[in-house]
């Protein structure tokens, strides 16, 4: 009986561990703008390139959705458009890798933009909150990286 209650707790300790991380980890910063999808794009990748930035990719994520949704007999249109820039910074990313190698995993960083199919004439663009991963530096780094994407996303919704 005491083994069992200990085994409880335990997993019940590791539940709220794990709803805990998902939660520090799905943490996003989603702003909204009036406008076309194509022109608040555009907006977000000169803001991007104002910086001497590089977009490195464009994931198209409701044409892969629209695509692979057909195969797997999923039919709801979850976006009306939507696409995710990622791009990097070499300075800052340095900063984090040296700080703590495990930034690695934050790298390249990513915008998301949106539309949905129920909100004509809206979009979305966010980023995922990196949190204040380690101690120190790397938090320092991760900070300014955080604020390079903030910085991006303003300036292409004025």
């Amino acid at each position: 009986m005491k083994t069992l209650f200990v085994r409880i707790l335990i997993m019940a300790g590791l539940a709220l561990s794990a709803a805990a991380s998902y939660a520090a980890a799905t943490e996003f910063v989603i702003r909204t703008a009036r406008g076309q999808f194509e022109e608040v794009k555009e907006r977000v990748m000169l803001a991007i390139e104002n910086r001497g930035l590089v977009l490195n990719y464009t994931a198209r994520v409701s044409d892969m959705l629209e695509r692979t949704g057909k195969d797997i007999g999923r039919s709801r249109q979850v976006y009306a458009k939507a696409e995710v820039l990622e791009f990097c910074s070499a300075r800052l990313s340095r900063d984090a890798m040296e700080a703590d190698p495990r930034n690695l995993l934050l790298c390249p960083y990513a915008i998301a933009i949106y539309a949905l199919p129920k909100e004509p004439g809206t979009v979305h663009v966010g980023y995922r909150k990196l949190g204040t991963g380690g101690a120190g530096q790397s938090r320092k780094a991760l900070r300014a990286v955080e604020k390079l994407m903030d910085d991006i996303v303003r300036e292409a919704l004025r």
